[in-house]
Formats: C-alpha cells, structure tokens, sequence
C-alpha cells in the first residue's frame, strides 16, 4: 500500500511537470508530436489506398449483367473523332457508326470468313494492273552502261 505522503508527493510531482509542460507549450500540443500524428495518418490513408488498389487489381472486377460474346472484327475512323466499326455478335456482324455521344446501327449482315493475308483479296483492276507492272520492272533485267 503507497502511504499518504507518497501519494501527495507523487501528485504534487505530476502537477508541477504538466504545469511546466504548459507553460513551455500552451497550446498543450507539442508542434512536433502534432506534425508526427498528422504524417502518420498521411501515410496511413496512402497505404490504404495502394492496398485497396494492389487488392482491386489482384481480385478484378465483377462481370455483372449478360456474358453476350462480342468482338470487334474491324473499323476505319472516318473523321476527327468517329469511326466504323464492325463488331461480331453471335453468328451476326452489326456495322455501327460511333461518334463520342452517339452509337448508331448502320447494318448487319451474317458473319463471314476474314481473308488470312489481307494483300491476297481483289484489289481491283487498277490496282492489279499497277501491281502487274511493278513486278515486271522489279523482274525485268537492270542493264548498266
């Protein structure tokens, strides 16, 4: 048991140093101490936030609503900022017309098969009469004089 004397003089020794404390201080915040409670919340909030994020990258998304396979099979901007585009859905290829604030239907047809090598599908007389004549001077013999 701490006898009356102890206790007096342990409590006159607490009132003095919080007195002391004050003084030095009277806002009663040391600016240190608050600058340390405000950095470790700080850095609390940050690694929260990383966690969360590193947590949603690692997990992914939710897929809600119809799995409905859709794929884009092509497109060719046709301005600034719309384009054509051809997307399959099913056994279905809808060509739609896609600009920033609206998306339209411009057709659909059903699938066809893609050509493996595009530079093999008919380029049109022009262009196969142009591709003829090109290969012919590339074969032709060079004569140096």
């Amino acid at each position: 048991m701490i006898s009356k004397t102890t206790k007096l003089s342990l409590s006159l020794a607490v009132g003095l140093i919080s007195q002391e404390v004050l003084a030095a201080d009277p806002s009663g915040v040391n600016s240190g101490v608050g600058f340390l409670q405000i950095s470790g919340a700080l850095l609390f909030v940050l690694v929260l936030m990383f966690a969360a994020a590193w947590l949603l990258k690692r997990v992914g998304p939710t897929v809600t609503g119809n799995k409905v396979p859709v794929k884009v099979v092509g497109g060719v901007s046709v301005g600034n900022r719309e384009r054509v585009l051809v997307v399959e859905v099913d056994d279905q290829w809808l060509v739609l017309g896609v600009t920033p604030t609206h998306v339209s239907n411009l057709a659909s047809m059903p699938k066809k098969d893609i050509p493996s090598d595009p530079n093999q599908t008919n380029l049109g007389p022009f262009q196969d009469w142009l591709k003829r004549t090109v290969e012919k001077r590339n074969d032709a013999p060079v004569d140096h004089k």
